[in-house]
């Protein structure tokens, strides 16, 4: 059982880490959305159209894990119930940022695999759990669709056949990114980001 964290910090967090975002250009126009895991069954989220380099308190809401809001006249976004699936997968997950930048677009749009693997990056290391650039690392990759439910239910199916780290992407729209905590997640969300843009490089200068 986690120990419940103050509304308060984990709203500074992610207001923070949304300015942040927003300065590397990783969430444009109101696109994105941020949560952060409140309790073992609660979390705090972005609201639906705000724009993330510019959140107040007043854009966030706490909802349950099934992603209605508690209390709050505010909407979250639909991609809620991905954030509160993930929580309710692993324990571990604290915190999630779902952003859309080009380089994560443009590779899930490249990638025709379900899967997007990546070796021989010394940024692999910023991924919780690896200590070398050799082994390879993969993310999962979705279709992307409208229709959050049944996505949730992809992301729960591969879940149980193989466990996901750090982050997974759908394609065409951009890249969910996680960790134990705010800044864990912000940590691999940079590092996928780095690992995102030499890959396409890479691809570039191969074809």
């Amino acid at each position: 059982m986690r120990t419940p964290i103050p509304s308060a910090v984990l709203s500074a967090a992610l207001i923070d880490a949304g300015r942040w975002i927003d300065a590397q250009g990783w969430c444009p126009a109101t696109g994105g959305n941020f949560s952060a895991r409140l309790s073992d069954d609660q979390a705090l989220v972005t609201a639906s159209g705000r724009h993330k380099g510019r959140l107040t308190d007043d854009d966030l809401l706490t909802v349950d894990l099934d992603g209605n809001p508690l209390e709050s006249k505010l909407k979250p976004s639909a991609e809620t119930l991905l954030h509160t699936r993930l929580y309710q997968l692993d324990s571990g997950v604290g915190a999630v940022l779902h952003t859309h930048s080009v380089a994560s677009t443009v590779l899930s749009r490249l990638e025709t695999s379900d899967w997007l693997r990546l070796s021989g990056y010394e940024m692999q290391k910023s991924l919780a759990g690896n200590q070398s650039h050799e082994p390879a690392i993969q993310l999962a990759v979705f279709d992307n669709t409208q229709d959050m439910p049944a996505l949730a239910e992809q992301l729960a199916l591969r879940w149980q056949k193989t466990s996901l780290n750090w982050g997974f992407l759908v394609r065409g729209h951009g890249l969910y990114a996680w960790g134990h905590d705010v800044n864990e997640a912000r940590r691999h969300l940079e590092g996928l980001e780095f690992l995102f843009a030499c890959e396409l490089e890479m691809r570039r200068l191969r074809a």
